[in-house]
């Protein structure tokens, strides 16, 4: 078997697939085209789509000998990819999303990068577009230190050593050193299978060269579920490694909070349960949080997305509470209840 110190190691491209009838074959077609001089494979997942993707999938397996799938009958992402990584037969393993499209040279460039800082794991940028109204503003969020936070793969950075990577390109030996994908996981399982990598001693490393074109949710409905559900496995995360969250994944929270504090401080001063008086600078403060919220979306629409028309601005402040605003609330049901059985339905409801 080809090993990664080899010349030229293979490269095994792994994918979970469930209802991404629009987009999986572009992906596909991504990964095809890398132009790496080395043997390369591609495996699907497949979950129960119900859209037709799986047919598409069998379309292009039939048609390129590099495509095969397995079967993932339970949906899950960590699942699945475990199936693949197992079906799968080069020493580099590179994580792709159906919603994903590498960059000419992806592959490349990423195998180069992990022999040359001897790292385990390589990631670069997530770079987000759309292709309608909303789905461009939604990438516009991705793409902005408003939205998620500024985390480097989102927001760019410098060269380095990396808390976490976008997908990721793998050494495979240290995949199976540290068990794969922890499958009690639904979300959260890249942040959680890189935490373990660098507490088995290895190296994230975080390379800006490298680049993917990422789709996001195509309507409201669909964001709002991914960030509700991203948020409670984020939460469960938290229970499970209390200390290793960075700061910025507690706005979202907080700001659910601060609404929650103005909604009800507000009804108890329309209702007369608190007067004003000597307990008006409490009675104004708790509306604090609410009011920088909106006047920074209101900066937003007017100044950061300058240039945009008047839908595209609406649409941009009308993505960003639902991206932190959902994603806070089930962060806080996380932190409350745990993950249990929450699922991403935004890959399932069509």
């Amino acid at each position: 078997m080809a090993t990664f110190d080899d010349a030229v190691p293979g490269v095994s491209y792994v994918m979970p697939v469930l209802n991404e009838r629009e987009y999986v074959e572009g992906a596909v077609r991504t990964v095809l085209s890398q132009d790496y001089p080395g043997e390369q494979d591609l495996v699907l997942a497949l979950g129960p789509s119900t859209d037709g993707t799986n047919e598409i999938v069998e379309r292009l397996a039939a048609e390129d000998a590099r495509v095969t799938f397995v079967n993932n009958p339970n949906t899950d992402i960590p699942a699945g990819l475990n199936l693949a990584i197992e079906a799968s037969k080069h020493p580099i393993i590179v994580r792709i999303d159906a919603h994903s499209e590498l960059a000419p040279g992806y592959t490349t460039r990423a195998v180069d990068t992990l022999r040359r800082t001897g790292a385990a794991n390589v990631g670069g940028i997530m770079h987000a577009n759309g292709k309608t109204p909303f789905q461009a503003a939604v990438a516009r969020a991705y793409n902005s230190r408003f939205g998620l936070g500024g985390a480097s793969y989102h927001a760019g950075g410098t060269e380095g050593p990396g808390e976490s990577a976008y997908l990721g390109v793998f050494q495979r030996e240290v995949l199976a050193e540290v068990g794969g994908y922890d499958e009690s996981l639904r979300r959260g399982e890249d942040w959680e299978l890189n935490l373990r990598i660098r507490e088995a001693g290895h190296t994230v490393w975080f390379d800006p060269q490298l680049r993917v074109t990422y789709w996001p949710r195509e309507n409201w409905r669909k964001l709002a579920r991914q960030f509700f559900t991203t948020g409670v496995w984020r939460g469960e995360l938290v229970r499970r490694h209390p200390g290793q969250t960075p700061w910025r994944f507690f706005a979202p929270p907080l700001l659910v909070i601060a609404f929650i504090i103005s909604i009800v401080g507000g009804t108890l001063q329309l209702t007369g349960v608190i007067h004003w008086g000597k307990l008006s600078l409490l009675a104004f403060a708790v509306h604090i949080g609410l009011v920088a919220y909106v006047l920074l979306l209101i900066w937003l629409g007017l100044v950061y997305e300058n240039g945009k028309s008047w839908k595209d601005r609406w649409l941009f402040i009308l993505v960003l509470p639902t991206m932190h605003l959902s994603w806070g609330a089930g962060f806080l049901r996380g932190i409350l209840r745990g993950g249990r059985n929450t699922m991403d339905t935004s890959r399932t409801d069509l």
